[in-house]
């Protein structure tokens, strides 16, 4: 297993003073006491909050919903966190079943079992059904594929066909868009796999997270170090979600950090709220994911 260190720091300088501010923060990484564990954690807000309440969502995912009542012109918000990250279990890819399959086996059937995972093969309010981006993705979905096969061929794809641009887009900006001038940051490399796979019938969730900064000796420098990071689930029946980073064309290993996932990003914003007043703001993010050396 690694052990990684995360700091992450948002800043929010606003040009009018917040009377009132309502936020809900997706910022500690999942510990499900396996792939994933959560040895220290901390999370300091300035201004302190006037309240605050930890919950858990509807996808099981940990956040932090706080308010704050003294007028501000300035939101800091610091996360810190030790986090032990364990390699997945190697994928058997041809083993996989094909992926009209697993298609099939999600379609509504009177009396049939619910599978859980059908929630995540329908539209959502940010990776709508576009025919362009099936058609697109059609060449990777041949008869009888198996379905990691046919995703992970979807990922190099999308990897190969598209640029990273930093700040070419924002949350506004279509999927239609994107598609068509054939560059995005890792949020719509992420929405357009789940797009793709899901216009086959097939489920996918976006994963919010972290990936570390520094690669090991010998090793590229990864896309997407910089801030938080998104990448792509897909649900593969017998090995279960396998996560695939479709902007830098692999399967999600030990380097990677997860901190909530859901439908798209509107699900696992890691900090997202609703002010009063404020005017103009300014948003500045910096994140940090480094080794932990043990002795």
């Amino acid at each position: 297993m690694a052990l990684l260190s995360v700091d992450h720091t948002t800043r929010y300088a606003y040009a009018a003073s917040v009377d009132l501010a309502q936020h809900l923060a997706y910022l500690r990484p999942i510990d499900d006491g396996a792939v994933q564990q959560v040895e220290v954690f901390d999370l300091a807000i300035d201004p302190p909050p006037s309240h605050q309440r930890a919950e858990t969502d509807a996808f099981d995912n940990r956040r932090l919903a706080f308010t704050l009542a003294v007028p501000h012109r300035e939101l800091n918000v610091h996360a810190s966190a030790r986090v032990r990250v364990a390699a997945p279990a190697p994928l058997e890819v041809m083993a996989s079943a094909p992926w009209e399959t697993v298609r099939e086996r999600l379609r509504f059937a009177a009396g049939a079992p619910f599978e859980p995972a059908a929630e995540f093969a329908v539209p959502s309010p940010y990776v709508p059904r576009l025919a362009q981006l099936r058609e697109w993705a059609a060449p990777s979905f041949t008869p009888g594929r198996p379905v990691a096969a046919a995703a992970i061929d979807l990922m190099g794809r999308l990897h190969r066909d598209f640029a990273y641009r930093s700040a070419s887009t924002t949350l506004e900006t279509p999927l239609a868009d994107v598609l068509a001038r054939r560059e995005g940051v890792c949020q719509d490399f992420a929405h357009l796999m789940i797009a793709a796979l899901r216009a086959h019938g097939l489920p996918a969730r976006y994963v919010s997270g972290y990936l570390l900064t520094d690669p090991p000796p010998g090793q590229a420098r990864l896309q997407g170090v910089d801030a938080s990071h998104a990448w792509v689930a897909a649900w593969v029946p017998q090995a279960g979600w396998v996560e695939f980073d479709p902007t830098n064309g692999q399967l999600a290993d030990a380097r990677y950090i997860t901190l909530a996932w859901g439908a798209d990003f509107g699900d696992v914003a890691p900090l997202r709220g609703v002010i009063a007043g404020g005017g103009q703001q300014a948003l500045t993010v910096a994140v940090s994911v480094t080794p932990v050396r043990e002795c």
